[in-house]
């Protein structure tokens, strides 16, 4: 009789401590990894949507531009008249849930002759900007005159190592581009991938992967590490490090920030 009365407490307790871990997995007691999707926004054939990742501590751990299969078919072969530059926007929303981790939404530009500087970005690809200011904000972003207005951030410590703001990168609605000068392209490589940041009236707004239609074609699995300033200019999470990559089994391509760290402005 003890030994069945043993026996029954044992099953009693295994019982006990399965409900409870289920109740905890239920109610979120047990931290887990999550996956964010925003809405999806037709690109092309297809269509494309941002996806945030968090570790078991909720903390985000990426945020990639994902596009479905046919997003790189029956894209617009013209300018776009009614573009600061001639790209055609694509505006994708956050994920209503998740985080926050200061990008207030992400716009693809899809330049089918690329932009200057010449012999450089002059291929059809595409810019994937991730702003940290406002849609109402960015369309304010304007620039009038005849003077270059890609001069000097006063705040040296917005500007990454090798980065520099060079001419003719001032595009009303975005702002001016900083670029790597160290990069392939600028020394006699096509042009792949590279990362961008981007400014106005001395603040960093946005930050850049800029991808070629040809590389994505590849269906490459690229992971490079992000220059990092030593400053930002709004609060939030910044990579240091960003990925080109084709997945096979969702047949889905992913342009992500990731290894993100947290930067509070004071």
């Amino acid at each position: 009789m003890h030994c069945v009365a043993r026996r029954i407490d044992r099953i009693s307790y295994g019982a006990g401590l399965f409900l409870i871990i289920a109740a905890l997995l239920t109610t979120g007691g047990i931290a887990k990894a999550a996956t964010y999707k925003g809405a999806p926004v037709h690109v092309g054939k297809g269509t494309a949507r941002i996806v945030v990742k968090t570790d078991k501590s909720g903390k985000p751990s990426s945020v990639a531009v994902m596009m479905g299969p046919d997003a790189l078919r029956g894209l617009p072969t013209g300018l776009n008249k009614k573009s600061p530059e001639g790209s055609w926007e694509y505006p994708l929303p956050m994920p209503k849930d998740g985080p926050k981790i200061g990008y207030t939404h992400v716009v693809i530009d899809w330049n089918p002759h690329g932009h200057p500087p010449p012999h450089v970005y002059t291929v059809p690809h595409f810019d994937f900007h991730f702003y940290g200011i406002s849609e109402a904000a960015r369309k304010k972003v304007s620039f009038t005159g005849s003077k270059d207005p890609a001069i000097k951030v006063s705040n040296a410590a917005l500007i990454p190592p090798d980065y520099k703001i060079i001419p003719d990168t001032a595009v009303n609605e975005m702002g001016v581009h900083a670029v790597d000068l160290t990069a392939p392209e600028f020394h006699g490589k096509p042009f792949t991938a590279t990362f961008i940041y981007g400014y106005d009236k001395g603040q960093m707004n946005f930050i850049e992967p800029m991808v070629a239609l040809a590389y994505l074609n590849t269906k490459p699995n690229l992971t490079l590490p992000v220059k990092t300033p030593a400053q930002y200019s709004h609060s939030g999470y910044y990579p240091t490090s960003y990925s080109v990559r084709y997945d096979k089994h969702s047949k889905t391509y992913l342009v992500a920030i990731e290894g993100l760290k947290h930067w509070s402005r004071k």
